[in-house]
């Protein structure tokens, strides 16, 4: 299943902590997606995440599980990503946090099965930045450094270039896409539509759609067809 994230060009991130009909999330898991990747800055819960695991299982492609809080960790997941936000100030984010978590639990981690991703968090407005305390005043060189900090020196397989609640800068994107040499560039932030998904595509290798889905859905869809206008729908079970 790792192998399989360099395949993947566009992913749905659903929140456990949003309403989502059984229609919109059919449509989701129906699209064409890649993969769907659940989770959230806020809200998370073992409960609610349980709920829409058990509900996107119904389809036939991967699911995994962005984690946020220790707590809410569900079995059954294909894949665990654990962010790393690298430009955190505060540094329990980069490797506190984990530290911590693999004391308490690390007879219990599924090694196999966990992905790390160097984030790089650059709105400084969003949720992610309020709970990390994040640089985000960083000129494209900046952000292209600390890409090859997490491809060259950390050797991560994903970087994920967050700008949350707003589209960000697509030549910055472009400069750390170029600045990896193994690790997948993911994006995420601002996504809503079919344009918007056609520039973030063009910048990074895989781009991650969320808020768009809650409260416009047929433009969250198109962003599929943007990325793989020909693939074929997965099915449901």
């Amino acid at each position: 299943m790792k192998e399989m994230i360099k395949e993947w060009k566009h992913i749905f991130k659903l929140d456990p902590d949003r309403e989502l009909t059984d229609e919109a999330l059919d449509a989701v898991c129906m699209s064409g997606s890649d993969a769907i990747m659940i989770g959230g800055s806020s809200g998370v819960t073992y409960d609610n995440t349980v709920d829409l695991l058990s509900r996107v299982r119904r389809y036939e492609l991967p699911c995994v599980q962005e984690i946020s809080d220790l707590e809410a960790v569900v079995p059954g997941f294909d894949l665990y990503m654990v962010p790393m936000v690298l430009n955190a100030q505060d540094t329990r984010w980069i490797t506190g946090q984990h530290q911590a978590a693999i004391e308490q639990f690390g007879y219990m981690i599924p090694w196999e099965l966990i992905v790390c991703e160097g984030y790089i968090v650059l709105n400084p407005d969003s949720t992610v930045a309020r709970l990390t305390s994040p640089n985000t005043e960083l000129e494209a060189e900046g952000v292209a450094a600390y890409v090859q900090v997490a491809d060259r020196l950390m050797n991560l397989p994903i970087v994920y270039i967050e700008y949350s609640g707003t589209f960000g800068d697509m030549e910055t994107v472009e400069a750390a896409r170029h600045a990896a040499y193994q690790s997948q560039l993911f994006y995420g932030g601002g996504i809503v539509d079919y344009d918007t998904a056609v520039k973030a595509a063009k910048a990074a290798d895989t781009i991650v759609v969320g808020n768009a889905v809650y409260y416009d859905l047929p433009s969250a869809l198109a962003t599929v067809q943007a990325v793989k206008p020909v693939e074929t729908k997965p099915t449901s079970k």
